[in-house]
């Protein structure tokens, strides 16, 4: 994963209205979700289900770069922060993150932060979990583009997919 988060190490051109190339330093995000089988997220306005060595995965391939998140994730991570990892905690995340930074999103939904978004991580539970809240993105939608697959042992759960796609038309 860290390799596909260096590919933000340097600004993007994005091409403006009339064909003129602008940098935009601060702009794009890259987007972390859990999600069952069918793309649920939450239950009840719950989670469902956590597993303590995906935030360890996902706080090793951090690196030290900052984590966003609001105090309901913040929850569930604080007990498992190394030393000097950066985390904001804030209900408005996804708005104050800045470009190339990471934001760990549960039940919140996505689709107006789109133009936002350069990487959608997605950590898959491979269960089917009852749910009321989904993903609200289209992933079979031609400007997302699947780049790796990867499985790992959970604690919870014996196997945990982790997909990683590129928002391609950004």
């Amino acid at each position: 994963m860290s390799a596909l988060w260096s590919n933000l190490a340097t600004p993007r051109p994005r091409l403006q209205d009339g064909g003129v190339f602008v940098f935009q330093e601060d702009f794009f995000v890259i987007v972390i979700q859990c999600v069952d089988n069918r793309n649920g997220t939450l239950f009840h306005g719950r989670r469902q289900s956590r597993d303590r060595l995906l935030r360890l995965h996902i706080l090793a391939a951090l690196a030290g770069r900052k984590l966003w998140m609001n105090s309901y994730s913040f929850r569930q991570f604080q007990q498992d922060l190394p030393p000097g990892q950066a985390v904001c905690v804030d209900e408005d995340f996804l708005a104050k993150a800045g470009w190339g930074e990471v934001c760990f999103v549960e039940g919140l939904p996505l689709t107006p932060w789109l133009n936002r978004i350069e990487q959608l991580i997605l950590y898959r539970w491979n269960r089917d979990y009852p749910a009321d809240t989904v993903l609200d993105l289209r992933l079979d939608a031609i400007s997302w583009v699947l780049k790796c697959r990867e499985e790992f042992p959970g604690s919870s759960h014996p196997v945990i997919t982790k997909e990683v796609y590129l928002h391609e038309t950004l």
